[in-house]
């Protein structure tokens, strides 16, 4: 597996800024594992704010770790950046997981680090495995097996309270019992028992212990005095020495395919004073500021804060920003910026999807945009939409191509005024529905569709000079949609795929478990979800709702984010804490 990155974590620890050291004597220990290999890991600032959190409680001390690179074959065993310690010798062995195509590195890590898999298998001797990040708190369900305890939720408002309770030199079984009746938002797996229809569907959910029937995830209320940025700055990230900074969690604009737009409700956006130290303590460290966050253009102030005068050049990066938000100081803060790439996510070619999805954006937002940002200075676009969302047709999916040949005759006349022709590239990416959206009750796009739409929207721009297409694999989709939708059966899938390396085509041939049964099924409106025991505040009526209004093709509005007078969806309800 070549990356073109160190193979050694040694490799990597010597390019790192800002790495926390401390002594291990009395202290728990906590092996920080990402999934995945150490550029990815490193680019995700949900890993690095666990790391700094853990690091702030004095009786614990934290490290990291991250899937091997593959050594002839061999994939190394598991240690830690900061001392080369194998995970196995640790306390507590926690992932953090925000992928679903991150699951099956779970597995592998555990073996590398000569662990059984099965939580029920690991003796009480050995390290509590604990997993948190969105993944767990969308669906857990098919990471049951091997996982001890899940936290769902925020870190900011699990980490502490865990700690306070945890003791390592406590019987593991008791010590999960006690943690499980304490902590809110922990959910052991081991204390509840689903039981299924013969149709395969689930039944019901029974306790095995005295814990809580459903397990509420825990968010911060509120990030005024919260800051989230890098804390460990390295080249070996996808972002190169980006000081990243954090400026809100959620999105107002309730595009049904989005799980962040919902799970992280209500959206909760950072003030201008405390992202303004942020920038200044960044531009001490970096020239690289990156703002990150699922509606970044709506953050009030951000056109002041990319504007001001810092006595040195600041280059900004965006995570993301709609076509219908580039007005000039954004624009400004871009061309500044350098950036020679700017992109912008109409997500479907038609009106009629936009609305189906309920994305906010016409067609003239999504044209005018790439003609801002070509007439900026900016020379290239990527376009992003998505295929197999729910109704789409044959002539949706020829509206992605007539979208992108209108984005270009707007680029190729504002092109020409500079002087240079750039490139569009066009991404596209597979419709998976996911837990706790709107469309968690929809059936997925088989693979053989998902590959004729892919090839509909290439023939169709093959001839469109300076345009490339780019679109995923939909095999790895499936996959996606088998884990984002499964239940404890799919431990049985991953399982086999583990055995069989990696091996999914010979893994689902062989699996008992019919992996379509998860994917290819529209829901019953009245199903018992795997996730249903999970507590987000939203009311499920209030998404079968949004639902129906999708299939007809009626938009809805943004969230408000008032408590004080919204209580459309439920998360803004006064409910008991805990």
């Amino acid at each position: 597996m070549a990356t073109g990155y160190p193979q050694d974590s040694r490799g990597h620890a010597a390019t790192e800024r800002g790495v926390i050291r401390k002594s291990a004597a009395g202290r728990i220990r906590v092996a920080l594992v990402y999934p995945n290999l150490y550029p990815v890991g490193m680019s995700n600032l949900g890993f690095q704010t666990v790391y700094r959190l853990i690091n702030d409680i004095d009786h614990v001390v934290c490290e990291r770790a991250f899937l091997p690179e593959q050594d002839g074959g061999k994939i190394r065993r598991v240690l830690t950046v900061e001392s080369q310690t194998p995970i196995e010798d640790f306390d507590i062995i926690a992932f953090s997981i925000s992928y679903e195509n991150d699951v099956p590195g779970v597995l592998t890590i555990l073996e590398t680090a000569r662990l059984p898999l099965a939580a029920a298998q690991r003796g009480a001797t050995l390290p509590l495995v604990l997993a948190g990040g969105v993944f767990c708190f969308l669906n857990p369900e098919p990471l049951a097996r091997f996982i001890d305890a899940f936290l769902l939720g925020e870190a900011e408002a699990l980490i502490s309270g865990f700690f306070q309770i945890f003791d390592p030199s406590a019987e593991k079984q008791e010590s999960l019992l006690s943690l499980a009746r304490q902590v809110p938002g922990l959910y052991v797996p081991a204390f509840y028992r689903p039981r299924y229809h013969e149709d395969g569907t689930l039944a019901e959910v029974n306790l095995l212990a005295d814990v809580p029937a459903s397990v509420r995830r825990l968010i911060v209320p509120d990030l005024s005095d919260l800051p989230t940025a890098s804390t460990i700055l390295t080249p070996d990230t996808t972002f190169d020495d980006t000081y990243l900074i954090e400026v809100s969690r959620g999105c107002p604009h309730g595009c049904r395919f989005c799980s962040a737009g919902y799970v992280y409700r209500p959206p909760r956006f950072r003030p201008f004073d405390l992202l303004d130290r942020q920038v200044d303590d960044g531009c001490a460290l970096t020239d690289r500021i990156g703002l990150v966050g699922a509606a970044v253009s709506d953050l009030p102030g951000i056109r002041e804060l990319c504007d001001k005068d810092r006595d040195r050049e600041i280059r900004f990066s965006f995570s993301s920003l709609r076509a219908d938000a580039l007005d000039g100081p954004l624009i400004e803060a871009l061309k500044k910026s350098r950036v020679k790439t700017a992109t912008i996510a109409p997500d479907a070619g038609s009106e009629r999807m936009r609305r189906v999805i309920n994305k906010g954006i016409t067609k003239d937002h999504v044209v005018a945009a790439a003609e801002t940002l070509v007439a900026a200075g900016i020379p290239n676009l990527k376009v992003y939409f998505m295929i197999g969302l729910p109704t789409e047709t044959q002539a949706d999916v020829a509206a992605i191509v007539e979208l992108v040949k209108q984005i270009k005759h707007r680029f190729l006349r504002t092109s020409r005024g500079k002087g240079h022709i750039g490139e569009i590239t066009v991404s596209l990416s597979s419709f998976v529905p996911k837990p706790f959206t709107p469309f968690q009750w929809v059936s997925m796009d088989d693979v053989r569709t998902l590959k004729t739409k892919i090839k509909m929207v290439k023939t169709g721009l093959k001839k469109t000079a300076n345009v490339r297409v780019h679109a995923d694999v939909p095999r790895w989709a499936f996959l996606q949609g088998v884990i984002a939708r499964g239940d404890r059966r799919v431990a049985g899938i991953l399982s086999l795929a583990h055995e069989n390396r990696g091996n999914w085509p010979q893994t689902f041939k062989a699996s008992p478990i019919n992996p379509h049964f998860f994917v290819h099924r529209e829901r019953n409106p009245d199903e018992l979800f795997p996730w249903d025991f999970i507590d987000h505040g939203l009311d499920k009526s209030y998404l079968l709702k949004e639902y129906r209004r999708a299939l007809a093709g009626r938009t809805s509005a943004p969230c408000p984010a008032d408590p004080a007078t919204c209580s459309i969806c439920g998360v803004c309800k006064e409910r008991p804490e805990g």
